[in-house]
């Protein structure tokens, strides 16, 4: 008995062994989590557009606390109405200017600041080509063929700025300085100094809304021009090779790549998308200020791409990320005009703000908090070890 005994102590032991052996770990469960949660949490911040929407739902939350009211829409007359609605109706020329500055900061690494002059001048060509030089309510010539005009005359400006950047390899700032200075001076020449009006309700269409649409229609300009450019880009290798070319110049034109040419094209297009957008701003008020149309949009234009997530140097792009930049950016107006700021400090709150979104999207200072946070635990493990 005793024997069987010893031999029942030993079984229970080596099952007690095995049970032990085959239980998992509660501490390598919780490191498991733990890395998986990090590993989810990398994944999830180094998204490209992260930064970009949740700048965009900060504005949007700060909105909805200042106005309650801010997600309602209504329709009145077949229309819709609300704060929203209001927001991607003005931000539509924004959006359609930062598809053609992506373009033209991807492929040459600067900026084109002619643009706002360019869409004045834009509309002014329309506008003279409709009505002359002074207010009518009957047109010259077809509305079609005014607004051929103006698309046509910023497609020459982007041309303009593209042989100097392209051919010339004169600097994009100093290049579209030229048109930035004179092409407000133009149109002030076309419309001789006056505010020139169209009184005709057609000419409204454009900027303003079409009787039994419910949507704005600048709504549905800019998401044409934002998916026939998505489509060119994705569709063929035109995307590639402005990304090429703005990385290294050099080495795409070793490759083959006319670097020249693509530089030049990606200003047309620009000033193509400056075109379309003067032909708006004039629709929306039926009329053509040269001093004041588009004026200090090219800034705006420039932050959208910069709130984007893109970079400013030229390389790797995203449309998307600019079309939530220029979003961005209109939200802010808003929720400073709803905040009571006057038109004359609003450029000193929204720099103050644009500043503080693109300092979170700057990779040195990414570096900077990942040192500080690297000597912080390399701090606490030799407190620790001592």
């Amino acid at each position: 008995m005793r024997e069987v005994k010893k031999v029942s102590k030993g079984n229970k032991s080596q099952n007690n062994k095995k049970y032990y052996k085959n239980t998992p770990n509660t501490k390598s469960v919780v490191d498991t989590n733990t890395k998986s949660f990090n590993t989810a949490i990398k994944k999830i911040t180094g998204f490209r557009l992260f930064l970009p929407l949740i700048c965009l739902a900060i504005v949007l939350v700060i909105n909805l606390i200042k106005t309650p009211s801010f997600f309602e829409i209504t329709i009145k007359n077949g229309v819709l109405y609300g704060y929203i609605i209001d927001i991607i109706n003005r931000s539509s020329e924004l959006i359609i200017l930062a598809v053609g500055m992506t373009l033209v900061v991807a492929a040459s690494g600067g900026t084109d600041i002619s643009v706002g002059a360019v869409s004045a001048l834009s509309g002014a060509v329309c506008v003279y080509a409709l009505v002359g030089g002074s207010s009518s309510d009957t047109y010259r010539i077809p509305y079609v063929v005014a607004l051929f005009l103006a698309a046509l005359v910023g497609l020459a400006c982007g041309a303009w700025n593209g042989f100097l950047v392209a051919k010339l390899k004169i600097q994009p700032m100093v290049a579209t300085l030229i048109l930035f200075t004179a092409g407000r001076g133009i149109a002030q020449v076309l419309t001789r100094g006056f505010i020139l009006y169209v009184r005709k309700e057609q000419f409204k269409f454009l900027g303003n809304s079409i009787p039994g649409v419910p949507l704005p229609t600048p709504i549905f300009v800019a998401i044409a021009v934002v998916l026939i450019t998505s489509f060119v880009l994705k569709k063929t290798a035109v995307g590639l090779y402005i990304q090429t070319v703005g990385i290294n110049s050099k080495a795409a034109r070793l490759v083959g790549l006319n670097s020249s040419r693509i530089k030049f094209l990606v200003y047309a297009f620009c000033g193509l998308c400056a075109g379309i957008t003067g032909m708006i701003i004039t629709s929306r008020v039926y009329s053509i200020d040269a001093n004041n149309a588009g004026l200090n949009i090219e800034l705006d234009a420039i932050l959208a791409v910069a709130i984007g997530g893109n970079s400013l140097g030229g390389g790797k792009f995203s449309l998307l990320g600019s079309v939530i930049g220029a979003i961005t950016i209109q939200a802010l107006t808003t929720s400073l005009y709803a905040m009571k700021v006057t038109a004359d400090q609003l450029p000193v709150y929204k720099a103050v703000v644009v500043v503080i979104i693109v300092a979170l999207q700057s990779p040195e200072l990414k570096r900077m908090l990942k040192n500080l946070k690297n000597k912080a635990i390399a701090r606490n493990t030799g407190k620790k070890v001592a």
